[in-house]
């Protein structure tokens, strides 16, 4: 049983999915209990077409899990999921024994994966794409019939989800062996997961968007549920919160944010790039620049995140420059935060589809009038009540 879960889009399309390949999965109290009837490792239907929207974790982790089935699955989503890689998950899990291929394309959706097991042994995986290739590999290797050892090959990206992924397999039962640096995994098979409850941690990315409230109107804002040893590395977008003249307060199980960011910063946000939108907008509110490095991977999201952030920045009088692997913030010369007698130019902010994009930009508004955030319905991607609860939190 999994306890705090969100009912989001990227959720039902999960469960839709694991239903399709015959994995029953109960939802009550409004999405936030899920009970999962495990199935051993072994799908138990031998083809299935599975649909996953615009949901990277799942087409990444689902297409692992496939190929430890015997049979045909086919796993598509939207137009921008047909552009999102996932050839360096494919690659690796064809060495393991698989045979997985782009049905059109070679390297993207949709998927076919001609599922006879993971025979286990050595693999070779590259790390400068998306952590999520590594973490469906990982989740699906105890199931292989021999041991699993995963060769890191270059710079791993978002090291925090794997760290996560280590730990929560071996909170079910898996053995999960990190070397340094997380240059390699080894991981024990044939070994099946145990069943068991578990508590879901409150979503970290999704509380940046109101610690970034408090650093952009100079408030306050605690948020339950996390704390300074949480598992997702997310929470120390706190810290660069800190280094821009915020106040943090951890606690127990809770942190908290308080006060304005006065000033620019220049960061790496490799380890949490979901936060570099939040961050960058709250630049927009800061005195200096701000320069966001090692997020060239974001470039292949739900949309280009680092040029379609410039795009939007831009639109506020902010001076932005792109780099391959981030950009630098300089905000305009009249500050964002200033209200004067005559209302500022009313400002559209396109979402691209990407809720991350919608989100962060909502907080914009907080100080400055005039702000409309165009199709802000698809934050329901990961967090469907995100307008209520700014709301709440406003008033």
């Amino acid at each position: 049983m999994l306890a705090g879960a969100l009912d989001s889009e990227d959720t039902r399309v999960m469960i839709d999915s694991l239903g399709r390949l015959g994995i029953e999965v109960e939802s009550t109290d409004g999405g936030t209990i899920l009970r999962v009837r495990g199935c051993g490792g072994k799908i138990p239907v031998a083809a299935a077409d599975l649909f996953v929207g615009n949901s990277g974790t799942t087409i990444r982790f689902l297409t692992a899990l496939c190929a430890l089935g015997n049979g045909k699955f086919r796993l598509d989503g939207i137009e921008r999921m047909r552009e999102r890689p996932i050839g360096d998950l494919l690659i690796a899990l064809n060495q393991l024994g698989a045979d997985c291929q782009g049905e059109q394309r070679a390297g993207l959706p949709p998927v076919i994966v001609a599922a006879r097991g993971l025979s286990g042994g050595i693999v070779k995986i590259r790390g400068d794409v998306s952590s999520q290739f590594l973490s469906g590999l990982m989740l699906a290797s105890p199931y292989a019939a021999h041991d699993v050892e995963i060769a890191v090959q270059g710079e791993l990206v978002s090291k925090p989800y794997v760290a996560m992924t280590s730990q929560i397999m071996a909170a079910f039962g898996a053995s999960v062996i990190a070397k340094e640096n997380a240059a390699s995994f080894r991981i024990a098979a044939p070994r099946s997961y145990v069943g068991k409850q578990y508590a879901i941690e409150p979503d970290a990315s999704a509380a940046s968007y109101f610690w970034g409230a408090a650093a952009i109107t100079g408030g306050e804002v605690k948020v339950e549920g996390l704390s300074r040893d949480s598992l997702q590395g997310d929470v120390q977008f706190v810290e660069c919160l800190a280094q821009m003249g915020c106040r943090v307060k951890y606690s127990a199980d809770a942190v908290t944010v308080s006060g304005r960011a006065e000033r620019g910063i220049d960061v790496d946000l490799n380890a949490i790039s979901d936060t570099a939108q939040t961050l960058a907008v709250v630049a927009l509110f800061a005195s200096g620049p701000t320069t966001i490095r090692g997020v060239a991977h974001i470039r292949h999201k739900e949309t280009d995140r680092i040029s379609d952030l410039a795009r939007e920045l831009r639109k506020f009088g902010s001076e932005v420059e792109e780099s391959p692997d981030g950009l630098k913030i300089t905000p305009p010369t009249t500050p964002t935060r200033s209200v004067s007698e005559v209302s500022p130019p009313p400002i559209s902010i396109e979402t691209y589809n990407d809720h991350r994009m919608a989100m962060s930009f909502t907080l914009t508004g907080l100080t400055r009038p005039g702000v409309t955030i165009l199709n802000p319905a698809c934050t329901a991607k990961t967090y469907p009540r995100f307008f209520d609860d700014l709301s709440n939190l406003c008033r």
